[in-house]
């Protein structure tokens, strides 16, 4: 790890992502061991002892909705809330890797991270991951960049995968199912809107054991899994 290239990242992140819950912490421990955890809500403290393997599955799995510089030979992330990519910076960083944020536009509330990180690949194949404890990390990176679940924790829960490469949306099904997660059938909206954009929806009877073993590293999206676990 380059200490300089992790000082430069880590100057930028905004705020610590709030504490996973204790029933979470005991949960993950059964299903992947001790040695292996990497809590969802405390990314920060755990990013130190966490594997690398485990840190590139869930960039893997962010890429999915990021795009590739052939001239440049980079890979650039885009998002409107700046503190996810900040979050990608310091993965980036503890890998040793170099990236930088920037705005898209003058005017647009939309950031991009691009990082020269030469293990990133848009065409990584997750099924190799499926049954296995990265494939968490690479299906919590995916729904960070193309998941979704309500904003307002009173409102009725859903939890939800969305994307228009179908091919890995079957992918992130398969993992979840090797971690006995239910989902529903791949289906389209609406063909009229768009024939090819897909979506597939969590079973509600594998609500919590999503929440506990994926969760997100997603600024927003972690105060929303918070909140429900807290509910």
């Amino acid at each position: 790890m380059n200490p300089t290239v992790l000082q430069e990242s880590t100057t930028q992140v905004i705020g610590d992502p709030t504490d996973v819950t204790n029933r979470s912490v005991r949960r993950i421990s059964r299903e992947v061991g001790d040695e292996d955890l990497l809590t969802p809500q405390r990314l920060h403290a755990e990013l130190l002892v966490t594997g690398s393997q485990r840190l590139e599955a869930y960039l893997q799995g962010a890429l999915r909705d990021a795009t590739r510089s052939d001239v440049h030979k980079t890979h650039r992330y885009g998002q409107s809330v700046r503190a996810w990519l900040e979050t990608l910076q310091v993965i980036l960083g503890v890998l040793g890797y170099r990236s930088w944020i920037y705005r898209e536009g003058r005017e647009r509330n939309f950031w991009i991270l691009e990082t020269t990180a030469k293990f990133l690949s848009i065409e990584f194949d997750g099924e190799k991951l499926v049954g296995r404890s990265e494939g968490l990390d690479f299906v919590r990176g995916y729904f960070d960049a193309d998941g979704g679940m309500p904003r307002d924790p009173r409102s009725r829960l859903y939890i939800q995968y969305c994307q228009k490469d179908r091919k890995s949306l079957e992918t992130v099904k398969n993992i979840l199912t090797s971690w006995d997660i239910e989902s529903g059938r791949i289906h389209n909206p609406s063909a009229r809107v768009d024939p090819d954009y897909w979506r597939f929806f969590i079973r509600a009877n594998s609500w919590d054991r999503f929440l506990d073993l994926v969760g997100s590293w997603h600024p927003t999206k972690a105060d929303q899994v918070n909140a429900r676990t807290k509910i």
